[in-house]
Parts: C-alpha cells; sequence; structure tokens
C-alpha cells in the first residue's frame, strides 16, 4: 500500500511538474512567461475578413503574410499573400520583414496559427501586426501557382 501511495504523489508531483513548465508557452511563439503574454494582448490586434479586404483594398499596400505550408499556399491564397510558415518565423521574419514598421496582415487556414504567428512577430518587435484569422472564413478570390 506504501508504494501505491509514494507511487500515486510521484506522479501526480511529475504531471503538475510539466503542466507548469508548458503553461507559459501556449499561444506565443515561444515566449518564455504568461507575463510577457498579458504584455502582448494590448498590442494584438484581431480583425475579420471583411475588414481585413478593405484595408487590401484601401491602397495602404499592407504585406500580406500568409503563415500555413507551401502545400497549403499552392492549393490556393490571397493574391500578392507572403509565405512564411509560422514555424520559421522566429529564424526568418527579418529576411521577408526588414522593417519593424510594416502593417502585417496574418493569415492561416483556420486561425489558430495566424494568432501564434502575430504573437511571434509582436515579440519580435513589429508594431504593426494584425490578424485576420483564416482562409477558410476568407470569402474572396484567392489564386493558385
Amino acid at each position: 500500500m506504501r508504494i501505491m501511495t509514494t507511487t500515486l504523489v510521484l506522479v501526480s508531483s511529475l504531471l503538475l511538474f510539466v503542466s507548469g513548465c508548458s503553461a507559459g508557452k501556449e499561444g506565443t511563439g515561444g515566449m518564455e512567461s504568461m507575463e510577457s503574454t498579458e504584455e502582448l494582448k494590448g498590442e494584438y490586434k484581431r480583425i475579420s475578413a471583411q475588414d481585413a479586404k478593405e484595408m487590401i483594398d484601401s491602397g495602404e499596400e499592407p504585406v500580406i503574410l500568409d503563415v500555413r505550408t507551401q502545400a497549403e499556399y499552392d492549393e490556393g491564397h490571397i493574391e500578392g499573400a507572403v509565405l512564411l510558415p509560422y514555424d520559421e518565423i522566429d529564424e526568418r521574419a527579418a529576411e521577408f520583414l526588414p522593417d519593424k514598421n510594416t502593417k502585417i496582415l496574418v493569415y492561416c487556414r483556420s486561425g489558430n496559427r495566424s494568432a501564434i504567428a502575430s504573437h511571434a512577430l509582436i515579440a519580435l518587435g513589429y508594431t504593426d501586426v494584425t490578424d485576420f484569422g483564416g482562409i477558410i472564413s476568407w470569402p474572396y478570390e484567392v489564386v493558385t501557382d
């Protein structure tokens, strides 16, 4: 009985430790603490596909950033979109987005990766990042390569 109780305590402790280690990193694109995530929420902007389309058509010329995979991009993307998969942002953002004050509109398939990517860009110092969710809710034309 004592061995069973000791095992139960060890397993419970391990589960608490593992869940505590990952709590601060969820959805932050590699951010290290929940405090950092809270600071970013004030800068994070989420808009509708319709609002994004209005911005694109207004002449502001934002960078339209597709953070999906190459295969997804090839199946159909928004005209003029730049492909930078969300898991490459930390390493390659400066290559594609040299001006940290550029207006950036971010999208993916459903809105999950675009949120992660937007937070990662903000953490890298980009100042005008707007997430408009997923291409599945984009009611406008898409192009294929």
